[in-house]
Order: structure tokens, then sequence, then C-alpha cells
């Protein structure tokens, strides 16, 4: 949802490019003193390979408003897509009639008629300016006679690096404002080097890290890759887009509206704009990236959306506010909010204390000003309070964090203190015991009593069916998060009675919403606690290379997990099938590894516990619809209740991602005698004997070097030499060199050897 109003906002402010821009765009070599270009004969000026023009556009969410910017001005890209990477003065607007004017004492000048004043300049009056020009990389240039470059607009960027153009010490993007409301998002490179994605200038939510070299900047090349760079000695950090080294045309950088950081490609075949990286991959991350309207969310199709769980305002249908604590007669509540984490966001001023779950909760209902709550459960115990209305955060079934709303308590409709009155006065008159009329009325009620309760017991029976129903329609609603609890009568209807075999145990089926899903079948033996404790914790991992599970069954003796599908099978299926493995091109193939790598990765760190896959391989590695890996099956261990050390479990992983690696390469399922075979061939310096002679002579020799090389380190013996995953990413990603490995087996020998060399020690 938020990534949608992105491309929305994006789309709807390029829509109100006009048309004149191609009918009165010319390409010139240099642009003269006294040039300018007006809102109403909609000119511009073109860069002399008609790429980039300079040009007045509508800014859509502010009605005859104006803004001068730079823009791609290919014919390749339709108008309409033709994205602004730079603006005069950022998120300055002038009305109708107005221009921009390269004047004769060389100062760029944009001048708004109806105000009758100058709104920006670029302040270049005394620098003896004598040409200007749109250059073909985008950059609009100022030199003077000795032709030096005296300003040009990739010194003072707005919301967007292009390739080549640099973010020096202190400089900054901003993302564009909207609404004529100006963004708090930035992306600033400090003194020490770092990048900084900030809100407000002080809260910093994503960083790079913190380098050994100082006088960097940031530029963004021309093959995809964003890289801070220091002087003479060339890139000291880099991260690469998913389509690094592809030949692509366009790319750019931008700080979008959002808060995220994204670098964006322009394919060619589907004519759009595809972001290839992003810094924060959660979006939820992002501070404040709902702003005010309520907190983040994933939906049932993992994005991210806005969502208010706080009693709205009378005073705005727009905002989501904590209710107003003023004048609140029957006392406070606190309303609890499971797996959420909240801040203040106006202003930024949460106080923090180290206390116990109740005591938190007791400090808010005391203090006045308190708003809300934050208990932070990991083993930390901070209590955050915050004393605003405006309260953002996020929430996700993984988080550990539990958050209290101070409400306002339900009015009471009456006072309950009645004023006592004197009793009637008895009669003085005594009656007789009806003995029959008593032993009627009690068979009557006893009578009235069962019927209400077999009715009861067919309502709670009918409601309980309902319910169970209604879960497996859980997912039609977009909001829902929850896992899908079926029973095995619904699996069997899902599955047509298991029909659709596609793995050994593996079924496909349809949700009641024609989701389609693969259904697994595990062990009855295990546990049912256990069962539900471990699918309660892999249901709660999200990440693009996981398979998400969407539901389970744990009834009697049937115990069952339901993924979504994935219309491409296993890359095991895809290397057999002589026919799939032609769509598994060397690019695709790196790409798989790479997916792969970030999956297990993720598991590894950045899961809120340490969790293995245990059982990797190309089996468990399935492609959807558009050929992207994600791996299957993760966490298993935890329902047979295997138990080892992390060190162990994690090592096991890389060792079986070597194997893919391997089999990704040669095309060989079966390794037993490959592993030999092909680091011989390393050695001798034939790598690309090792290859899948299907791949013909598409293969990217750096890359097979390093796929190589991070492989036969993976499948070392020794388990203290093995590199973490994080590693192995980065070499695939060539952002960390690899030295040439020993041979993998160089610590194993055969039960023959071993033999043999008894042997030869008792002739000695």
């Amino acid at each position: 949802m938020l990534e949608q109003e992105r491309f929305l906002y994006g789309s709807a402010l390029l829509l109100c490019i006009s048309l004149g821009y191609l009918l009165f765009g010319v390409a010139v070599s240099e642009i003269p003193l006294g040039s300018n270009i007006t809102v109403e004969e909609n000119n511009s000026w073109v860069s002399s390979n008609g790429d980039f023009a300079i040009g007045f556009y509508n800014r859509a969410d502010q009605p005859n408003q104006f803004s001068v910017g730079i823009r791609f001005n290919s014919k390749s890209i339709p108008v309409d897509k033709q994205k602004v990477v730079w603006i005069a003065g950022g998120d300055v607007t002038v009305s109708n009639n107005s221009y921009f004017q390269l004047q004769e004492n060389g100062e760029l000048v944009l001048f708004d008629a109806l105000q009758s004043q100058e709104m920006w300049t670029s302040k270049t009056s005394q620098l003896s300016v004598a040409v200007a020009f749109l250059h073909d990389d985008g950059n609009l240039v100022l030199l003077n006679e000795k032709k030096d470059v005296v300003w040009q607009s990739f010194d003072n960027p707005t919301d967007t690096l292009l390739p080549g153009q640099r973010l020096s010490t202190f400089r900054t993007l901003r993302a564009a404002s909207q609404n004529s409301v100006s963004s708090l998002y930035s992306l600033y490179m400090n003194v020490s080097g770092q990048l900084q994605l900030t809100w407000e200038s002080s809260i910093i939510y994503w960083r790079t890290g913190r380098p050994s070299h100082s006088n960097l900047s940031a530029v963004l090349t021309s093959d995809g890759s964003l890289q801070l760079v220091a002087p003479n000695l060339g890139p000291v950090w880099s991260v690469l887009g998913e389509d690094h080294n592809d030949k692509v045309r366009f790319r750019f950088l931008r700080l979008d509206v959002d808060g995220n950081l994204r670098l964006y490609s322009w394919i060619e075949v589907s004519q759009t704009w595809r972001s290839v990286w992003q810094a924060v991959e959660n979006q939820c991350n992002v501070f404040a990236t709902c702003d005010q309207q309520g907190i983040c969310v994933f939906n049932a199709s993992g994005s991210p959306v806005c969502t208010c769980p706080f009693h709205h305002t009378a005073q705005s249908n727009s905002e989501c506010l904590v209710s107003s604590q003023h004048e609140c007669k029957p006392g406070f509540i606190m309303v609890e909010q499971a797996n959420m984490f909240l801040y203040g966001i106006y202003p930024v001023n949460d106080s923090i204390s180290l206390t116990s779950l109740d005591k938190c909760k007791s400090m808010c209902l005391s203090d006045s000003s308190c708003t809300a709550v934050t208990f932070t459960n990991d083993g930390s115990a901070k209590c955050r309070m915050m004393k605003t209305q405006f309260v953002s955060g996020y929430a996700d079934p993984s988080l550990s964090s539990m958050s209290f709303v101070k409400r306002c308590s339900d009015p009471i409709a009456a006072d309950p203190i009645f004023s006592l009155k004197s009793p009637p006065q008895e009669h003085k008159e005594s009656y007789k015991i009806c003995i029959p009329c008593l032993v009627g009325a009690a068979s009557g009620t006893i009578f009235v009593f069962v019927v209400i309760q077999l009715g009861m017991g067919f309502y709670l029976y009918k409601r309980r069916n309902s319910y169970r129903r209604l879960a497996s329609l859980a997912y039609s609603s977009p909001g829902s998060k929850c896992l899908i609890m079926l029973s095995f009568s619904e699996i069997k209807d899902l599955t047509e009675n298991f029909k659709d075999q596609i793995g050994p145990k593996m079924f496909k089926g349809a949700l009641p919403n024609n989701q389609q899903v693969a259904v697994k079948e595990l062990e009855a033996t295990i546990e049912a606690r256990k069962f539900r404790a471990a699918v309660s914790k892999v249901g709660s991992i999200y990440h693009k290379g996981l398979v998400k599970l969407e539901g389970y069954c744990c009834e009697l003796d049937h115990r069952y997990l339901v993924y979504e599908y994935a219309k491409n099978g296993s890359v095991e299926k895809c290397i057999e099938d002589s026919t799939l493995a032609e769509r598994l091109t060397w690019r695709k193939r790196i790409e798989i590894c790479l997916s792969v790598g970030r999956a297990i990765f993720y598991l590894h760190t950045e899961c809120r516990e340490f969790l293995c896959h245990g059982n990797l391989k190309c089996e468990n590695v399935v492609l959807d619809e558009n050929f992207e890996a994600k791996v299957n099956e993760f966490g298993l261990g935890l329902l047979y209740g295997e138990a080892s050390s992390h060190r162990t479990s994690a090592q096991k992983d890389v060792e079986d991602y070597g194997k893919i690696i391997l089999t990704l390469v040669s095309g060989f399922k079966e390794l037993n005698d490959v592993f030999d075979w092909a680091y011989k061939e390393w050695m001798e310096g034939h790598p690309e004997n090792v290859v899948d002679k299907r791949l013909e002579d598409e293969v990217d020799a750096e890359e097979l070097e390093r796929a190589l090389r991070i492989a036969f380190w993976c499948l070392q013996t020794d388990d203290r030499v093995k590199p973490s995953m994080g590693e192995v990413v980065k070499v695939l990603e060539g952002t960390l060199p690899v030295d040439p490995p020993p041979p993998p087996y160089s610590c194993w020998r055969s039960p023959r050897e071993e033999e043999d060399s008894s042997e030869l020690g008792s002739e000695t």
C-alpha cells in the first residue's frame, strides 16, 4: 500500500508534464547567456543526446503551481514515466507566466510573475559565467571563460542521484514535499563518512557501517552499485542492485516520499521503472513511515499498509491519533496491543526507563500527560512512555514488545449508588404455602432450563463450525496476518483429497479465495503443543527469499503445514528438466544463489532467535511465477526437537549452501564425485570446464571464479575456516574479496586410506 502510494504519487506528478516538452524541446550544444524557458511557452533546454531536458512541469499535489526541473527525455521512455531528477530550489513553486533564465550576469534565476520576485537563484553573478550546458549525463553546469565549472546541479542534489553524481560530506538528499508540506526524511553524509537516513535530522533509522577512511563521498555507478569512495583508494563500501552489471541504459537513486532509499532501473521490455535495491528492507522499520495514519503492518500479500488501532479523534477523520486525556470523568483504562512497538513523533521526546511490565502500565496511569507506553519484552525490560497524541509504530507477530494505550473508560449510563428507601410495611396477614403450586413451578423451570441448554449447545456447535470455515477465508481479507488453522476435513477439501502430489508428502491445493497453496504432510507423532509452538515461530518469519507459511492443521493424529505455492517447482526439478533448464541462465543461477544466501543469512542473524534450515538442498529451493527463488521448509528442526549449537547448525547450512552453488554451476544433481573433480579443474586453471554445458558462452568469468572459490570454502571439512553466510553473500555480491581455498577434503581420508596408513605404520 505504501509502495503503491509512492508510485501513484510519482506517476500523477509526471502525467502532468505537458506533451509540449516533446514539441518545443530542442537539442542544443550550449545555453548562451540571456536564454530562458517559460511556463507559457512550455519550452525546454535539451541535452545533446536528447536523454535529458530541463523545463517547467505542473505539481500534481499543487494545482496551478509549477516547478522547473531536469527530467529524463529519451524517446524510449513514455512521457508519463519521464521521472524528474532535479528541481531548482527543491520545493520551490511558481505561478503561471513565470520564467527560468540564465541572465547576462551569469546567474540562473527562477522568477515568479505573480509575486514579482525571484524565488531561487544559483548565486553565480560574481563568478564570470560565460555559458551553460546540460550534459548528456543530466548535469546542468555553468562555465566561466576558461571553461572551468563554477556551478553544477550535481553539487546541489534534491532527492535523486544520477550515475556519476557524488554526494560528498555535509551534502543532503531530501524527499519530495507532499501537499505543500516539506518532507522530514533526508539522506545525509556525515563528517565520519557515514551515509545516514534520518527523520527530522535527529532520528537515524539506517546507516552504512563506520568506515576506516575519511573524506568519503557516495557515488552511484552506471553498472548499478552505490559506493563510498575514498580519494585515490577507490570504493571502500558498496551495495549492488539485483541487476548489477546488466545492460541497463537508465538508472537513478532516489529518497522516496515514504522515507526509503531505492535504486531504480529502466526496464525496456516492460516499459517500467523497477526498484532493484532499497536501503531498509522492511518498510515498517522506516521511522514514522505512516506519519499520522497509524502504525505499519504487513497484509496477507506481504505489502506494508497503515492501520489505525486507536480511536479516531473527532477533530480529523484522516488522522489516527491517541484519544485526548482531558476531561475524563469515569477514569482511564490501559488498552493492550500485543506484538506492537509504538513511539511518539510530534514531538519525539519519549522517556525510557528500566522497570517491570506492571509498573510500566501504572506509571502511565498515574501520569496525566502519558498517552501510551511500550514495554520491550526481550530481556531489556525497557518501558517507553509517550506524552503526545501523535503516536506511530509497527506491529508484527514476531515482535516481543507489548504496548498499552491509555483510553478514557466508557461512561456509566446511571449512578450505581442508589438512595436507600424504607422497606414497605409487612402485612400482618399470614399466607398458607401451596405445595402443588411449588412442584408445578419447579417442574416447568427445569423443563425450560433443559430446552435452553440444548438450544445453546446446538448454537455453539454451529458457531464453532462457522468459525472454522471463516478461518479458511481469512486470506480474502487484505488485512489478515494470522496463520490459518484448518481441520483435517478442510485439508482434504482444499487438496481435493490429496489428488495432486507435487513432491514427497507435498500436495497442491487451493484456498476458498482461489489462492494456490502447497500442503506438506508431517509425522503424526509430533506433540501437539510442540507443533503449535514451532508453527507460531515459523509463521511469524517473513522474508522475500523465504516461502511463507500460510496455515497449519493440528488435529488428533494429523499434522500438516500449508505454504504459499511456487508455480515453477523446485530448482532440482528445473535442472533435471531440459525445457525448464533453458530458463536457468547464468544470470538467473547467480540470482538464485544470492536469493538463497540472503534468506539463510536472514534466518541466522536477523530473526528474533537464531534459526537454521538444517536440510538445505535444491529440492527445498522453489521458483515462483517470476522465476524468483525462495527457500522452503525452513525451521522444521523445531518440530522434532533437534538441538545443536548455533555454530554447528550454521556451519551445516553453510556446507549445504556450498553444494547448492556447485549444483547450479555444474548442472549435476549427484555431487558425490563432483567436488574433487571441480576443484581439480579450478586448480588447473580450467574453471569453465565445471560449468553446465547447457549454458553455452554466457558465463561471466569473474562471477564464476567468485562462485567456485566461495563454494569450496563452504565445503571445507574444518568448520573453523568455513565462512559465515554474511561473508558468503558479500563475496557473491562482489563487495568482499575471497582468497583461493585449499582442497575441500584435505582433512578427509577414506576408510581404505586409513587402513593403508595403519598397515604402513605397523610395517615401519
